[in-house]
């Protein structure tokens, strides 16, 4: 069978096992979750030998040190995925949901029902975790997934869908729920994006080049982001105590993530006293700092900051800087610049923060609070299938509620229309 026929087979058993699912309640549904957190603690060491492999060959290629932290498995993230699936099950069910129901003149009532998007297609790069949460926050919607990760994690993400089909089994719901695709050919990428009979919405996560190819490729709708150039901004009146705390979470918490600040803007009248001790601390911590002509005499070690740097996505060590004039001029950077991922203001100034709220295009908007708290687990949504950026459907970490669309109801009692 050659490689279409194949994905189009699995397109067909996702499409079924989904319709299938549309008659499980939410017991079930939650028990299928909570025996995946249990076969995924079971099964860690096994997890764990899967995933040493694809770090070996990881290494052995050469990748950079944030990309293995992306891929590596260790005791906490399987602990913290099983935790995921938990919380996922203790969510409440979206689907069935109904919602401002109304009486119209003619006496019927109309509302509007959660129901599944259907069968989605995610695609995704090094992060093992993603397998499970993608599979968990599917089940719990009532869809389907068809998994595709990247070749680098072929071998622990194989692992961790066995252990998600023999929960689903265990739970008697369909197995072909979650199907893994297990070839790293190229071209499945691209038969995926155009299985419009069987696929619903695809999810890309992964690299820029990855993103682009989905979006340009699809003839299917896609929820995605394309990168992740976070900014915080520290405002004239900035606490300086919660301006240092702010910005050193932000950028060194984490650095291979999408919800890392890239880019820090600071108002000139900070210069004198918060410019110098919070690069000093970036610079601690390992930070290389591009800045603007106005900062750079002030930075000892810094270097010049281009055009490119202020638009890029580093992933990595290394943080760009500009002095701005005012808010207006921060907001203007950011909406040039930004990836409408999140942005964040450091201020103590109310009318600052609500403008900075209301005026920032992005789809996670923050006062005084790390950007690194742009995460479905953080908000409550017990994991994320992804961080959307698009502007029709959802916007954000993109949970239970985000994988569910709204269909109009109507109740009468042998209404008939004049």
């Amino acid at each position: 069978m050659d490689l279409r026929s194949e994905l189009e087979k699995i397109g067909e058993r996702a499409r079924s096992a989904q319709r299938r699912l549309q008659s499980a309640d939410s017991a079930a549904k939650d028990s299928a979750l909570r025996a995946m957190a249990e076969f995924l603690r079971r099964d860690a060491d096994n997890l764990q030998r899967a995933n040493r492999k694809d770090l070996r060959s990881a290494e052995e290629a050469g990748k950079d040190a944030a990309f293995i932290d992306r891929l590596r498995l260790d005791e906490a993230r399987i602990e913290a995925m099983a935790r995921g699936l938990e919380e996922i099950a203790a969510l409440p069910d979206p689907v069935g949901e109904i919602t401002d129901l109304r009486y119209r003149p003619s006496g019927i009532q109309v509302g509007r029902m959660r129901a599944p998007l259907g069968v989605i297609a995610m695609i995704y790069e090094s992060r093992p975790n993603v397998t499970a949460d993608a599979a968990g926050l599917c089940a719990k919607s009532g869809n389907a997934v068809i998994l595709r990760g990247g070749s680098e994690s072929l071998h622990s993400n194989m692992a961790i869908a066995e252990r998600l089909r023999a929960a689903l089994g265990r739970a008697n719901l369909p197995l072909d729920l979650v199907q893994y695709v297990n070839t790293a050919e190229r071209e499945a990428v691209g038969i995926l994006v155009g299985m419009d009979r069987y696929v619903d919405v695809v999810i890309p996560r992964g690299g820029k080049g990855l993103i682009s190819r989905v979006k340009a490729d699809a003839t299917v709708p896609v929820i995605m982001h394309l990168h992740g150039n976070c900014h915080v901004y520290v405002d004239a009146d900035a606490d300086p105590r919660k301006a240092l705390r702010v910005v050193l979470n932000s950028k060194t918490q984490r650095l291979g993530t999408c919800n890392t600040a890239e880019s820090l803007l600071i108002h000139q009248e900070r210069m004198d006293d918060l410019l110098g001790p919070i690069a000093a601390a970036l610079q601690e911590k390992g930070i290389e700092i591009r800045a603007c002509e106005r900062g750079l005499p002030r930075i000892p070690g810094a270097i010049a900051a281009t055009e490119e740097d202020y638009g890029a996505e580093y992933l990595g060590p290394i943080i760009s800087l500009k002095v701005v004039e005012d808010l207006d001029a921060a907001i203007a950077h950011i909406n040039r610049y930004g990836s409408q991922h999140t942005e964040s203001i450091v201020t103590e100034n109310y009318t600052q923060a609500r403008r900075f709220l209301r005026e920032v295009d992005a789809s996670s908007v923050m006062v005084n609070a790390s950007t690194r708290f742009a995460d479905g687990f953080e908000y409550g949504l017990g994991a994320e299938i992804g961080i959307s950026t698009n502007r029709l459907h959802v916007r954000g970490p993109v949970g239970l509620e985000g994988l569910t669309l709204q269909k109009w109801i109507v109740l009468g009692d042998g209404h008939i229309r004049s």
